[in-house]
């Protein structure tokens, strides 16, 4: 392996230290007055507090997960069925966990720093405020694409070195050091979901709380220092939008460049880095993403109070695609040799940099459309606005339509992608461009994180009873950070579709599947309870927001008609008791949602089989994609259309302020949207991913022994034939009827290929050079390399058995007879044994399994003297080179 490696852990550390750089210049900006930094203390410590806790719940899971994956490591499997794993996946595990959790913890300590000093800024311009609360989101965006890119990058070279040093790509030393790395996709996607869940039940909670009782019941703003819950409600904008986003994207991170190198793995290539290129790529990509990222957060900048804050994140956003677009090309170019096949597909690295655009251009367009649906003054938005002009229920009707219609664009756009970057690099075509959306992950996590920034920065405004105009410059803030959120939720979904895709790819592999068949009825059943997961897993998170919501509302409730003076501001009220709620309720309610998605896989796995969990795969893929972007999009157009009243609505010809009645219905919309866009729906794609990595994971201990089906086949096997009633003998073709189902047309008489291999294969007998096998209906046009049609059956036949037995190689050899010229028969033999190598691999056989040989006049079965016999001698035959 080349050195080049080492490029990919180095721009890890450059993220990290921009990441130092930064936080340090957040750090010494002004942070406004005394009761601004108490107000600001208030959010940090509930944070801290919540943070706490939930590492204490999350370490009494990750502890024992580690031991089991430790026992599982240990299985070596036998001889015929090896497991390649290690106990070292443990570590990798704990060590995935751990920077999952650092990711989070960065992102909120910078954003808990950011949010009083971007109110501070704002009182000097809009444009000071944007630079401050923007470069508190780009520490959280390079910090965690920092983390991932040193973790990962370093990980897979410490795991080569332990395991595979030395050893070619498609090795099975490479496939243990790929599976334990595995091990820290799945530490950090298991704590990214119960970060996201959790954090976003504490923020909604509070969210629901605050504005029920604030709002709508006392008519105080959203911010009041008088409502008991606003300080519980600004730190969820912590804890959920920001460290739980910051966990989520580290692991939708870290699991599209696996993903790409698990498939990357089985391809066998030669080139200038010891035939890694396959695997190197994705790490460079995200590299080079992370390093085009930290330049372009340079571009944005403001000049004065009417310019476009949108605009200026969205140059942002494309200087960094633009970058990666053009890095990407050379990378390839220079990486990759100029063809590759993968599991039959032959590519070139064109179609790998067209594969890698295709995903930048759906990431885009995902961002696009998802701003059209959310953004203020769009037709979705202004739609439900109208509606609100009727009440409560029309309010509930429009937004539930806009998230529904939502899901069509970005699907059809997913659809296209997928196919697209399958026809340019198959599989890996399909994965490099999720790599490919996830290389700027950086930029995007930057200007999503700006938005919460900018949430809790108005809302010390409003507590601290600064100027207007500062309020004014932090809703304008406020306003654009609700569409890049959605926009960041929405990239998360599509990458997701796309990852899970490579995932699920992956899995067949190991798992040793080469089809799933819905036709069969445990199949089928797989596939609808995972289509219905999604919707159990958004329930538990919605109904946890109710209920602990109810707690806030009486909690508030009881603040105000208890504690004396508060809404005359002479009291403070009991903050603590909110932050208290949302802390308590989180913690225990985010325990089940995240029990399904780890639990589920591995009972179907181990008790139906792999391609039943194949099935729940696709179903929970397909399912959660669509709740994710119709939950997400229908809640960002809810909170625009409630915003979109602070400065006045037109209905019917009139227009509306804040605490109108269209108002009022308003905010009973958002309040629904609530869970749906920062609760349930963005779990979404860490759910999809989540249950395709443990998957993964399992996949070498549930693996079809010898097989399509989940059970293995049998040692026995049925040869059912048709006698000719005169004289006795066999006449017609035989059945080979194999236990799982499938059933092959062989040759009635002698001894059929299909019989020998599978009963050498299935024996105890060692691997030899002797052992050859002769196809007995192959039939070529005379004195040329082309197969007759009437071949392509039993050729056939040969590709069932290796999909069936994925563990199998074979060498082809090529004979003829004795007449005519000895060379031109050498090159006939030759030529005749590679025709049938390329049609087995055009059947789906990844051509490193098979190797091909012709030998001429050698090796003789039969007399040359007779027709009968030349004919015997011009063969193809087969031997077992590794099973």
């Amino acid at each position: 392996m080349n050195n080049i490696v080492y490029l990919v852990p180095a721009f890890g550390v450059l993220g990290l230290l921009y990441t130092a750089w930064r936080f340090s210049w957040v750090s010494n900006q002004p942070a406004g007055d005394a009761n601004m930094q108490k107000l600001s203390g208030y959010i940090a410590d509930g944070a801290i507090a919540f943070l706490k806790a939930e590492w204490k719940i999350l370490a009494y899971f990750a502890i024992p997960t580690a031991i089991l994956l430790f026992w599982l490591g240990s299985d070596e499997g036998t001889p015929e069925h090896p497991i390649h794993s290690s106990p070292l996946i443990a570590v990798a595990f704990l060590i995935g966990a751990l920077l999952s959790a650092t990711a989070g913890y960065i992102g909120m300590k910078v954003a808990t720093k950011a949010n009083v000093r971007t109110a501070q800024a704002a009182r000097t311009s809009l444009a000071k405020a944007l630079e401050v609360s923007f470069t508190g989101g780009s520490v959280m965006g390079m910090g965690v694409a920092g983390l991932a890119v040193l973790g990962l990058g370093g990980l897979f070279i410490l795991f080569y070195n332990i395991f595979a040093a030395g050893k070619p790509l498609t090795s099975d030393e490479m496939k243990t050091a790929i599976e334990v790395l595995a091990g820290f996709s799945l530490g950090a996607e298991s704590i990214a979901l119960f970060a996201r869940v959790g954090g976003g039940i504490y923020t909604k909670a509070a969210d629901v709380g605050a504005d029920l009782v604030g709002k709508v019941e006392a008519g105080i703003p959203e911010d009041d220092v008088r409502n008991p819950a606003t300080i519980a409600d600004n730190v969820g904008d912590n804890v959920g939008d920001v460290a739980g986003m910051g966990a989520d994207l580290f692991g939708s991170y870290v699991a599209t460049i696996l993903a790409t190198m698990v498939l990357g793995q089985e391809i066998g290539v030669e080139d200038n880095y010891g035939g890694f290129s396959p695997v190197l790529l994705p790490m460079l990509i995200a590299g080079v993403g992370l390093l085009a990222s930290l330049v372009s957060t340079f571009f944005v900048r403001i000049k004065g109070e009417t310019s476009s804050v949108q605009n200026a994140l969205n140059i942002g956003n494309w200087a960094s695609i633009g970058i990666t677009f053009v890095a990407s090309y050379f990378l390839v170019k220079n990486i990759l040799p100029e063809t590759l096949n993968l599991r039959g597909f032959e590519f070139t690295s064109d179609g790998v940099f067209y594969a890698i655009v295709v995903g930048l251009v759906v990431g885009a367009l995902m961002s696009y459309i998802t701003e059209y649906y959310t953004a203020m003054g769009k037709r979705p938005v202004l739609s439900i606005i109208e509606k609100s002009g009727t009440g409560h229920a029309t309010n509930i009707i429009g937004g539930l339509a806009v998230g529904m219609e939502s899901t069509v664009l970005p699907i059809l756009t997913l659809a296209g992608g997928i196919i697209l970057s399958y026809k340019f690099a198959g599989l890996y075509g399909v994965s490099i461009a999720a790599a490919g959306m996830m290389a700027t992950t950086a930029m995007q996590l930057a200007i999503d994180a700006f938005g919460p920034i900018a949430d809790n920065a108005g809302g010390i405004a409003e507590m601290s009873q600064l100027p207007p105009e500062v309020r004014e410059r932090t809703d304008n803030l406020d306003a654009v950070g609700n569409t890049t959120a959605a926009t960041g939720k929405g990239f998360a979904i599509a990458s997701a579709a796309l990852t899970s895709l490579a995932l699920f790819a992956a899995f067949v592999g190991i798992a040793g599947i080469t089809q799933i068949d819905i036709y069969k009825a445990d199949v089928l059943a797989g596939l609808f309870v995972g289509g219905m997961i999604p919707f159990i897993f958004s329930a538990l998170c919605i109904s946890a927001v109710g209920k602990a919501a109810m707690e806030m509302v009486n909690e508030v409730r009881r603040q105000f008609r208890e504690i004396p003076g508060i809404m005359e501001y002479k009291t403070e009220p009991e903050y603590e008791k909110c932050v208290a709620i949302s802390t308590e309720a989180s913690i225990k309610q985010m325990i089940l949602p995240g029990a399904i998605a780890l639990i589920t896989p591995v009972l179907v796995g181990f008790t139906m089989g792999p391609e039943v969990l194949g099935g729940l795969l696709a179903g929970v893929t397909v399912s959660g994609v669509l709740m994710g972007i119709f939950q997400s999009n229908a809640g960002g157009a809810w909170d625009n259309a409630k915003k979109s009243f602070e400065k006045g609505v037109m209905i019917d010809g009139q227009m509306y302020f804040k605490k109108s009645e269209p108002h009022k219905a308003s905010v009973t919309g958002d309040t629904v949207g609530d869970p749906f866009k920062d609760t349930s729906g963005p779990s979404m794609n860490i759910l999809i991913k989540l249950m395709s990595i443990v998957s993964l994971v399992i996949a070498p201990y549930i693996a079809v022994k010898g097989g399509h089906d989940h059970t293995a086949m049998k040692e026995t096997m049925e040869v059912n034939v048709t006698k000719n009633n005169e004289n006795g003998t066999i006449t017609s073709a035989a059945t080979l009827k194999l236990d799982n189902g499938l059933e092959l047309n062989i040759a009635a008489n002698g001894n059929p290929i299909e019989v020998g291999l599978i009963d050498f294969i299935r024996s105890d007998k060692p691997v030899d050079k002797t052992t050859w096998f002769d196809f007995d209906r192959l039939l070529f046009e005379t004195g040329k390399a082309t197969l007759k049609p009437e071949s392509q059956e039993q050729l056939k036949n040969v590709s069932e058995i290796m999909k069936a037995f994925p563990a199998v190689n074979i060498k082809l050899g090529g004979y003829t007879d004795n007449t005519g010229d000895a060379n031109a028969n050498l090159k006939l033999s030759s030529d005749r044994a590679a025709a049938v190598e390329a049609e087995l691999v055009a059947m789906g056989i990844d051509n490193s399994r098979i190797d091909s040989e012709g030998y001429g006049d050698q090796y003789p079965v039969a007399s040359n003297d007779t027709e009968e016999g030349r004919a015997q001698n011009r063969r193809i035959s087969v031997r077992v080179t590794k099973k």
